[in-house]
């Protein structure tokens, strides 16, 4: 069975993750869904996530989960732990930041420029579940 989209929904108990095909037809058809428990308190939602793509997996009685896209979206503990990170604050990570929120994010840092020895230090205190790193480097790389 071959699976256009998975769309999943990272909730504070349940991940929920819907199959769908035929998307660029005049009939998209609802293919199937598959849950498990939220991974948020483990520190990592991708566990929840595998695990209700595996029961997706065997109620569609598949050997193998094929699919072109995948989209998710989160409102697991009102939002993921998120820090913020661009080269440029008032471009790079003002986007970046503006991004975050409009997924639902809980931002807990934010940094423009080169990281310093305290923001990794910072990052690691919050253990947070999303980095995002936006924009390009001047110059070039550096160490």
């Amino acid at each position: 069975m071959k699976i256009d989209v998975l769309v999943a929904e990272i909730g504070s108990t349940t991940t929920v993750v819907n199959a769908f095909s035929n998307i660029n037809t005049p009939f998209p058809k609802f293919s199937g869904q598959g849950q498990a428990p939220t991974t948020v308190l483990e520190g990592d939602v991708n566990i929840g996530l595998q695990g209700a793509m595996e029961n997706l997996r065997k109620k569609l009685g598949l050997s193998d989960l094929d699919y072109d896209e995948m989209l998710a979206t989160s409102s697991a503990a009102g939002g993921l732990k998120m820090t913020v990170h661009g080269l440029v604050y008032d471009m790079t990570v003002r986007a970046a930041k503006e991004a975050a929120l409009g997924a639902g994010a809980i931002i807990h840092h934010v940094t423009g420029g080169k990281l310093r020895k305290r923001d990794l230090n910072t990052i690691e205190n919050i253990k947070p579940n999303l980095i995002l790193i936006a924009g390009g480097v001047d110059f070039g790389e550096r160490d």
